[in-house]
């Protein structure tokens, strides 16, 4: 109350004084995109309130204040390729990363010509930042104690860099700012699954996620004029399951749902710290995560040390909790609940609190919905898949995509038109069973064909009852993979040949 009379007592008496000590915010809105890791759709308890045993406040929080879009997914099951094409606007299955995931010291997978978001915002006026993991390749220097990181987030579009390379379980275990190792790492550490490699001697999983948060955190805090893009790619909760000493035991379902709430907090922290800078009603925040939960963690796992192995979801699924909610699937698969993500928007000037679409969408589209949002131009030979999601957000209910190219670890396809999905595999393209190979020796088919409307956990395979669907879609996913983009404009080229059937592959390790 002081302050506002203050303040209206100097417009009074100095108008040009007060306009000079307290500059306008921007008219272009504020850009934060939250990637969690591996957190799955039904570990948010608002999106799973009768199977879900986490509680997480602050996200349920911020869906109450914003729009949640139910039918939401990222372009891969796992986690390099879901970041390769948020990031490019661009199906990762185009690039020359057709299965698997980079490690923590691969070559770049964003081509140094390739336009980002990071770098399309920073062209029109924005502050850009990336914080957390990476997981996208850098060419790190040779010996790895001496010389600076090349092809590091700096060079695809991004002003400031602080995080780490790639998943917290691969080497190298070092903090980056910017091109080089904030601690040298000259020690070497097994932080999880028996992946010894070079560390930073102060390096520990259990620091960070906080340290994380601190980071984006104090950007947003030094950059409240504006405009401004961080893109906050959190660590968790992707093991090593390590939460802080005051969140374990916070749950009551174990280790995970202690790393989920912590995860929940630091969330709660990068949208306190909008609202503190004064920018939260000009603030697009967009919070979802890479893929769907992991299937290899569990109730009963200890921290300090990480153990080298780890019990699996279905102890979580014993004690009701279910991560992927009523989908099919977790991380790695073709099926729903390997990609099936939390998407959530809040952004007070345009997006009314507590709505839900049911549009279908994916993280493929933040590149052009940003385009829209700052009004700037794409050309040609970048996001080709992406479609704008401001109309959505502006309260329309207009599809804005009716098709959707999913992709599993092991290079698997399947294709979403409307209520029908078909998955090019006969298991399920990842590490949920039946896998390919089991699927193939009990004699299922080699497609499977299931309709959404009434059949959301993929239950029901009617690639026999319905070959007309099975022939159009097969059709239409090889027309999107030929004409090297699924959005209007002039044909472009994949970087490699792309091949919808994968003939040649073979089931993938239980593990990354």
């Amino acid at each position: 109350m002081k302050r506002d009379l203050l303040l209206a007592l100097l417009a009074a008496w100095f108008p040009a004084a007060l306009s000079a000590a307290e500059p306008k915010p921007s008219a272009k809105p504020n850009i934060v995109f939250i990637l969690a890791d591996d957190l799955g759709y039904g570990d948010v308890h608002c999106l799973n309130p009768k199977r879900g045993k986490i509680a997480t406040p602050e996200i349920d929080k911020l869906a109450g204040q914003g729009m949640t879009f139910t039918d939401a997914h990222s372009t891969s099951a796992v986690c390099t390729p879901s970041r390769y094409s948020i990031l490019t606007g661009r199906y990762n299955w185009r690039s020359h990363l057709q299965s698997g995931v980079l490690g923590g010291m691969s070559q770049p997978l964003i081509a140094r010509d390739r336009l980002t978001v990071a770098a399309m915002l920073k062209q029109n006026g924005y502050a850009t930042a990336g914080v957390g993991k990476w997981h996208l390749g850098m060419t790190m220097p040779k010996p790895l104690t001496q010389g600076n990181i090349a092809d590091n987030p700096t060079t695809r579009g991004f002003d400031y860099f602080f995080g780490i390379s790639a998943s917290l379980d691969m080497p190298p275990y070092a903090f980056i700012e910017n091109d080089a190792f904030t601690e040298a790492p000259t020690a070497e550490k097994d932080l999880y699954m028996k992946r010894r490699g070079p560390a930073a001697p102060g390096f520990e999983a259990v620091d960070v996620l906080p340290m994380l948060t601190k980071k984006a955190t104090e950007w947003i805090g030094s950059h409240k004029d504006g405009p401004f893009f961080l893109y906050l790619a959190l660590n968790s909760p992707h093991t090593p399951l390590n939460p802080t000493p005051e969140w374990r035991g916070k749950s009551g379902i174990g280790t995970y749902g202690d790393f989920v709430m912590e995860t929940d907090w630091a969330i709660g922290q990068v949208v306190q710290a909008v609202d503190r800078a004064g920018v939260g009603d000009n603030t697009m925040i967009l919070l979802t995560s890479d893929n769907g939960c992991a299937p290899y963690i569990g109730s009963s796992t200890n921290v300090d040390p990480m153990p080298h192995t780890q019990a699996d979801v279905r102890e979580l699924e014993a004690l009701g909790h279910f991560a992927s909610g009523d989908r099919r699937g977790y991380k790695s698969d073709a099926w729903d609940g390997g990609h099936h993500v939390p998407f959530i928007v809040r952004w007070p000037k345009t997006v009314k609190a507590g709505t839900t679409s049911d549009r279908l969408v994916c993280q493929v589209d933040f590149m052009a919905t940003c385009a829209a949002i700052a009004g700037c131009k794409i050309p040609d030979g970048a996001a080709e898949d992406s479609f704008n999601l401001l109309p959505l957000l502006q309260g329309g209910d207009r599809p804005v995509r009716e098709t959707l190219v999913h992709h599993s670890i092991a290079g698997r396809f399947a294709i979403r038109e409307n209520k029908w999905k078909l998955v090019l595999c006969p298991g399920s393209g990842g590490w949920s069973d039946p896998k390919d190979a089991q699927a193939t020796k009990q004699g299922l088919p080699a497609v499977q064909l299931y309709n959404l409307a009434d059949d959301i956990a993929e239950q029901r395979n009617r690639e026999a009852s319905h070959p007309e669907v099975v022939k159009r879609m097969t059709v239409l996913l090889e027309q999107i993979v030929a004409d090297g983009r699924s959005t209007p404009g002039p044909k472009q080229k994949n970087d490699r040949p792309v091949d919808i059937r994968k003939s040649k592959s073979e089931d993938v390790a239980p593990k990354q």
